[in-house]
């Protein structure tokens, strides 16, 4: 018998993580995605009544923040059982000021949903989270949603996915009926028809029950009216899968006699089905194209064929590739097996009134209640205390999670977002979700003295529980500055300082986190650290070369540390003390206090003294350096960027132009006909403006437009200031 094999806990089936699916919905805001969990949960049994985000009843938003919004603010996991199969979902914010949800929620998903407002098409936030979703390489199932309301069109829908994100949409349902009048879709692969009546035909019957048809879906022919045309679309479905995938063209070749024009299968042209829905599972699973399915979540229809989409074509942790990580600098694979060592990421740490939540996606191996795991990141060694399946604020315990997994742990104490948890015997370091900069700040501060300490003591929870927040001392001011993602996000984490944590503050306006970059580098700045005050003293010698770094990778911090000594001048435990000193002064830079990015720091000559030389010498060597380097080189201030996308009447156009212009926006583009997603009254202008110049700009658009404009931001990342600008932010005279 091999040694160090985890024990397979009594009663785990061994291909439970097949008939697992891990699964993100994400949309727009208001595309009704919360609305799609929740038909979802009640359809599966999860619950006993119909959550409406607009009565404040949802499971996934129960935070009193989100109902009172009627937003979603927090990614929330859920989890149901359809088909014999065991599906996690997780609900997550279409806001952009709380991305970091989306972020590190994708980080441990397998498959996505893509909710569509089957009215707009692909919106602004839509393409944001398909951005993210391709770079964890996500496969995705798309669904076209209220398509009862007046002006849905879910051609137009498609279209928009392939002109606005690239995709290759292959469309498996044609609807019956349209706006008030859709009742339906057509099946394209089973070649039937699935229609619903209202949602208040069918009653609650409890709890835990499976309510397959519970919006009394039924099954039958295709209306007489659609056959031809729905033996159209079948065709065009089968010959766009066949241009993509070698079997299913051979198949397609082989089923269609020459001459023939009758896409019927009695005139022997259409695909079998068997074949057509392992071609789709494979060009979904590979990235190649997307499955698109109609419906309208809010009166229950559509939702039946969305599970079986997941299950179908949705990959189990089987099925994609091995998660990959480091340890001491090698390269470690962990597969979905729960025989082989542990390796967990942490994703998601709550602080709740009865203790703290750790939210752990398992990749590999099993965690079991009482187990010994270690924090790969520190080395510390953690234990496992209970183990619970998540059911958005409710839990259910359970003794142990498989690879697939998304389960929170009670009892790991030191973990933060972006750790790993794994088997001591086998260790390994997997990649952390990418986490959001921060771009907007306030000062806070409490009303009351006596709480100065436990300000000090929320900011820190809400630092564990969102690593898009940061929080430090203005040098000037002696303020508290919290720095988040948008007007929105700090309005939600100061009121939770107050509701969750008891402390008033008063909080300041809110300032741009401006950063800082290097134009024109030094070479060869030196700096000794030489200091002797009786006993043991201090001795360090660095040289450091600073200078731009235009290739920094987006989304990274922004500063690359090498180490070019020759001959040992600097021994290796002291190089690690000199890059941290390093960052201790980027973080201060010489334009008024703000941060330094962008920059890379050589290390490329030091010495050092037999008996005084010392970690914390080299670091303040280090520091010092690096501060006398900047102030050497030619700086230039940056300014976080806003793509914002305003959708305005034609008639109010040259005025919402004018305002744009006045606050330094850049024009990218505008389009007015149905092919933007919108009516020919209205015309969607999108535009690239800095984010200090957006205060107030939803409330003056509202009132140039009579109430009809409406406004939606994304990060667009930093650009340089013009000088004047920053000469004003800086407060130099001009």
């Amino acid at each position: 018998m091999r040694q160090n094999q985890p024990r397979r806990p009594a009663g785990l089936r061994t291909d439970e993580p097949r008939r697992v699916r891990t699964v993100g919905v994400l949309a727009h805001v208001d595309a009704g995605k919360t609305t799609v969990t929740e038909r979802i949960l009640y359809l599966t049994g999860a619950t006993h009544a119909r959550g409406e985000v607009h009565d404040g009843t949802t499971v996934t938003d129960f935070d009193p923040e989100e109902r009172r919004r009627g937003l979603t603010i927090f990614a929330t996991a859920v989890t149901c059982t359809w088909a014999g199969h065991r599906i996690t979902f997780i609900d997550t914010p279409g806001h952009v000021d709380f991305s970091v949800e989306v972020e590190r929620s994708l980080r441990v998903l397998d498959g996505v949903i893509v909710v569509l407002d089957g009215v707009a098409g692909v919106e602004p936030q839509t393409e944001a989270v398909w951005r993210l979703a391709d770079g964890y390489r996500l496969p995705r199932v798309v669904f076209v949603n209220k398509l009862d309301r007046s002006g849905a069109d879910l051609d137009a829908a498609v279209a928009s996915l392939r002109r606005d994100l690239g995709a290759v949409p292959f469309v498996v349902q044609m609807p019956i009926g349209r706006e008030e009048s859709f009742v339906g879709v057509v099946d394209l692969v089973g070649m039937q028809a699935l229609t619903w009546p209202d949602v208040d035909a069918c009653p609650d019957t409890g709890p835990g029950t499976v309510r397959a048809g519970a919006g009394g879906m039924k099954v039958g022919p295709v209306p007489a009216e659609l056959v031809e045309v729905a033996w159209q679309a079948r065709r065009a479905l089968e010959e766009a899968v066949a241009e993509r995938h070698p079997q299913a063209f051979e198949a397609f070749i082989a089923a269609s006699p020459a001459g023939s024009g009758d896409p019927r299968p009695a005139a022997g042209r259409s695909l079998p089905d068997d074949v057509l829905v392992a071609a789709l599972r494979d060009l979904v699973r590979s990235g190649e194209g997307v499955v698109v399915l109609a419906g309208a979540a809010y009166r229950n229809r559509g939702i039946e064929p969305l599970l079986d989409a997941v299950c179908a074509y949705l990959p189990s942790p089987v099925d994609v590739a091995a998660v990959s990580g480091t340890w001491q600098g090698r390269r470690v694979e962990r597969g979905p097996d729960p025989a082989q060592p542990l390796a967990a990421l942490v994703f998601k740490v709550v602080s709740t009134a009865t203790g703290r939540l750790t939210f752990v996606r398992v990749y590999s191996g099993t965690v079991e209640k009482g187990a010994g795991v270690m924090d790969a990141d520190t080395g510390r060694s953690e234990r496992i205390g209970r183990i619970l399946r998540v059911q958005a604020d409710r839990h259910t315990e359970v003794p142990f999670a498989v690879a697939g997994d998304i389960v929170a742990l009670i009892g790991v104490k030191g973990a933060r977002t972006g750790t790993t948890l794994c088997a001591p015997s086998a260790p390994v370091l997997l990649a952390p979700p990418t986490v959001p900069a921060a771009v907007l700040s306030v000062a806070v501060e409490p009303r009351r003295p006596v709480d100065a300490d436990r300000l000090v003591q929320a900011l820190g929870r809400l630092l564990d529980d969102d690593p898009s927040l940061s929080v430090r001392t203005d040098a000037q001011t002696g303020q508290t500055l919290l720095s988040g993602l948008g007007e929105l996000h700090l309005e939600v984490t100061v009121n939770r300082l107050q509701r969750d944590h008891g402390v008033e503050v008063a909080v300041g306006r809110p300032q741009v986190a401006y950063r800082q970059t290097v134009e024109v580098g030094v070479h060869g700045v030196t700096y000794r650290h030489v200091k002797q005050d009786g006993g043991a003293g201090q001795f360090a010698v660095v040289t450091l070369d600073v200078e731009p770094w235009p290739d920094a990778p987006e989304g990274a911090e922004g500063f690359a540390f090498e180490a070019a000594v020759v001959g040992g001048a600097v021994p290796r435990e002291y190089v690690r003390a000199v890059e941290a000193g390093c960052r201790d002064a980027l973080a201060d830079g010489p334009l008024g206090g703000y941060p330094v990015t962008g920059v890379r720091v050589r290390l490329i000559d030091g010495a050092t003294h037999v008996k005084d030389s010392s970690e914390l010498a080299f670091r303040i060597a280090g520091r010092s350096a690096t501060v006398q380097a900047l102030r050497r080189c030619r700086m230039r201030l940056l300014e976080p960027v806003t793509r914002v996308t305003v959708t305005v009447p034609a008639a109010s156009l040259g005025t919402v132009l004018g305002d744009l212009a006045a606050r330094r926006g850049r024009i990218l583009g505008s389009a007015g006909d149905a092919a933007a997603g919108v009516g020919a009254a209205m015309v969607r202008v999108s535009a690239e403006v800095p984010l200090a110049e957006l205060f107030g700009h939803a409330t003056v658009l509202r009132s140039r437009t009579s109430g009809r404009g409406t406004v939606t931001t994304r990060p667009a990342g930093y650009a340089v200031v013009p000088h004047d600008v920053a000469r004003a932010v800086l407060g130099v005279a001009r």
